[in-house]
């Protein structure tokens, strides 16, 4: 059985450094650092993919090149994806999809199983395409962190115990998403790789529940 390993991000340059990538930008971290081929693209079905193996365990890498609204359907047509029913429901046994959360702060990531979108279309448009919301989600921080008052960011983490300073208003969400990464924030997104990499290995090879117990008590 093959590991699909899914980035969520719209193409096109003019989106690589968008906050709204931010999970095309950690698989594409991911398949460098596991030595995976270049990508190959697929026309007909919409996708960026890239095959390997972690520790002797198939992996199918992909970036869909459909907008982020619309990922749902290039996520329809990938053969390798295999379903299961458990207590009466659907579950999309090998996928992961990697993505932006703006209920996280930068410089946090979450591994989340069976949850809703929480209003991420892109995450929406992939459950209505698999028919399912029960599959693995590596969910990372864009949000910036809030402060307490008398304590540190440490370089644009989070405080222990802070909460993310959501934008307010859909435009101003809008216009946060797809902004740009400043340098600084960046510089947390590539220390934070080395963690959210490990994570999905973990997931790959060990497991969804041991990676879960793990990363999400950091």
């Amino acid at each position: 059985m093959s590991y699909v390993v899914v980035g969520l991000g719209n193409p096109g340059k003019e989106y690589e450094n968008t906050r709204h990538n931010t999970g095309a930008f950690f698989v594409e971290i991911f398949r460098r650092l596991a030595g995976f081929p270049e990508w190959k693209e697929d026309k007909e079905r919409k996708l960026l993919v890239s095959e390997g193996k972690i520790k002797g365990k198939k992996v199918l890498l992909v970036l869909p090149q459909t907008f982020m609204n619309k990922s749902g359907e290039a996520m329809g047509r990938i053969k390798a994806l295999r379903f299961k029913v458990k207590n009466k429901k659907r579950e999309a046994d090998n996928l992961t999809v990697v993505h932006d959360d703006l209920d996280l702060p930068l410089g946090r990531f979450k591994i989340s199983f069976n949850k809703s979108a929480g209003g991420h279309r892109g995450v929406l448009s992939v459950s209505k395409a698999v028919r399912t919301d029960a599959f693995t989600r590596v969910r990372v921080g864009i949000s910036p962190p809030f402060v307490r008052p008398g304590r540190s960011s440490a370089g644009g983490f989070a405080v222990a115990g802070g909460k993310p300073k959501k934008p307010a208003g859909e435009k101003a969400v809008i216009d946060h998403i797809l902004g740009e990464f400043k340098p600084a924030e960046l510089a947390v997104l590539k220390k934070l790789s080395k963690k959210v990499n490990e994570a999905i290995q973990t997931i790959v090879v060990a497991g969804r529940d041991k990676a879960m117990n793990i990363y999400n008590s950091l």
